[in-house]
C-alpha cells in the first residue's frame, strides 16, 4: 500500500529501520484507511480510528491499551453496520457499536489468516 510505504520511508529517515518506524507507518495508515476483511480501504474522513490512535505521544499510551486493529471504531454505527454486512456478520443492526467493532475485528482476523494461507 502506497500510504504505508511512504509513511515507512519517512519514519525510517527519522527513526532508522526498526519497530518504531513500522509502528509510526501503521499509525499513519490507520488515520486514512480502515481494515475490511483482508485489505485496507480509504476512510470517508481521515482521523484516529480508536482511542489509542487519538493519543499523540507514545509515552501517554499504556502498555495495556487496546487498539481496534484497523477497524474505524470512531465511525458512525451505520458505517460499521455496512462493513459488518460486507463481511457477512449476522444481525449487525442488532449489535451496539462496541459489539460491531469486536465482530469486525474477528472477521478481519479470519479473512487475513485465510488470505495468508493461499
Amino acid at each position: 500500500m502506497r500510504t504505508y510505504k511512504k509513511a515507512l520511508e519517512s519514519a525510517e529517515d527519522s527513526y532508522g529501520d526498526g519497530e518504531r518506524a513500522h509502528r509510526t507507518a501503521y499509525a499513519a495508515l490507520k488515520h486514512t484507511h480502515e481494515k475490511v476483511g483482508d485489505h485496507w480501504e480509504p476512510k470517508d474522513e481521515p482521523g484516529p480510528s480508536d482511542e489509542q490512535a487519538e493519543k499523540s505521544a507514545p509515552q501517554s499510551r499504556s502498555e495495556g491499551d487496546d487498539t481496534a486493529g484497523g477497524v474505524d471504531a470512531r465511525a458512525k454505527k451505520s458505517h460499521l453496520v455496512e462493513v459488518a454486512q460486507k463481511l457477512g456478520i449476522d444481525d449487525p443492526d442488532g449489535k451496539n457499536k462496541d459489539e460491531l467493532v469486536a465482530e469486525i475485528q474477528k472477521a478481519n482476523d479470519r479473512e487475513t489468516a485465510r488470505a495468508r494461507q493461499q
